[in-house]
C-alpha cells in the first residue's frame, strides 16, 4: 500500500495539510463551483474531502452538504468547523454506503484519483448523483502540483536519468482532456467539459529552513541522501533569486458533467 492509500497516513498529515494543502486547493474548489449553478439547499456531496476545502466553500453558499473522507482526522477537521449545513462522515468513495441518485451534485476534489480503483470511484460518484444533476471532479495534469511539481523540476535538474515518484495511476489516465472525458462517460456521467485550471501555489522561501515541512510528504524527497536535499535546497533558493516568495504554477483540469 503507497502512502496516500492508507488513512492512517492523512489521520497524520490532516492538521499539515489543512495548514499548507487547503488554502491551495480551495483556489481549485472555488473554480470547481464556479462551473455548476447550486441553487439555495441544493443538495451537494463532497468525495475525499480532505480538510474541505470544497465543502465548506458550498456551504457557505447556502449548499446543504454531506463531507465524506475514509480519513478520520480529515473529517474531525471539517466537523471542527461547525458549520449547521455540513455533515461530514467517514466513508469509502469506493463503496459510499449512500443510496442512487441523492445528490444534485457530486464533487470530488483531487480525490477520486487517489483511489486504488478509482473507475469505482467515478462509477459510484455517478451513482448517487440525480438524473439531470452535476458531477465534478479536479485533477492535476501528470507532473503533478504545487511542492511535488517543483521537486520534480529540481530533481531533473540536479540529477538527471534519475527516476522519480510514479504519480497515480488516475493521474495519468485522466491527463489529457479527451481522455478525461471518455472516462466521465464511462463511469455513466454525458456531455462532460473539461477544463483548465491554473493557479500558484507560493511556497515561503523561509520554509526552506526546515525543508522537510515542504517536501516531506514526497518519495521523490525522503528517497534523497543528505548531500542531496542540500542540493536541492541551494537550487530552489537559486530559483527564488532572492523573493521571499516562489510562485509555483501549478495545472489542473476540471471536469464538469451531467447525469
Amino acid at each position: 500500500m503507497r502512502a496516500f492509500e492508507d488513512p492512517d497516513h492523512w489521520d497524520t498529515a490532516a492538521q499539515h495539510y489543512e495548514r499548507t494543502a487547503h488554502p491551495f486547493t480551495a483556489k481549485y474548489a472555488k473554480a470547481a463551483l464556479a462551473m455548476v449553478a447550486l441553487s439555495p439547499g441544493a443538495r451537494v456531496l463532497d468525495i475525499a474531502a480532505g480538510t474541505g476545502a470544497l465543502a465548506l466553500e458550498a456551504a457557505r453558499a447556502g449548499a446543504q452538504v454531506l463531507a465524506t473522507d475514509f480519513s478520520p482526522g480529515m473529517v474531525a477537521r471539517i466537523a471542527a468547523q461547525g458549520l449547521p449545513n455540513v455533515e461530514a462522515r467517514v466513508m469509502n468513495g469506493q463503496a459510499l454506503t449512500l443510496p442512487d441518485g441523492g445528490f444534485d451534485a457530486v464533487f470530488s476534489i483531487f480525490g477520486v484519483i487517489m483511489f486504488p480503483d478509482w473507475r469505482k470511484g467515478l462509477s459510484e460518484m455517478a451513482r448517487v448523483t440525480r438524473p439531470g444533476g452535476h458531477g465534478v471532479i479536479a485533477t492535476w495534469r501528470d507532473s503533478g502540483a504545487a511542492t511535488f511539481l517543483l521537486l520534480s523540476q529540481v530533481r531533473r535538474t540536479l540529477f538527471p536519468g534519475r527516476e522519480g515518484m510514479s504519480m497515480p495511476e488516475a493521474v495519468i489516465a485522466l491527463s489529457e482532456p479527451e481522455n478525461f472525458a471518455r472516462e466521465m462517460v464511462t463511469a455513466g456521467f454525458a456531455d462532460p467539459q473539461i477544463q483548465a485550471a491554473i493557479f500558484d501555489f507560493e511556497l515561503d522561501v523561509a520554509a526552506l529552513d526546515e525543508p522537510d515541512t515542504l517536501f516531506g510528504m514526497s518519495p521523490d524527497w525522503t528517497s534523497l541522501t543528505d548531500a542531496d536535499k542540500s542540493a536541492v535546497v541551494a537550487e530552489v533558493r537559486r530559483m527564488a533569486a532572492g523573493r521571499a516568495i516562489l510562485p509555483i504554477p501549478s495545472t489542473a483540469l476540471i471536469g464538469v458533467a451531467k447525469r
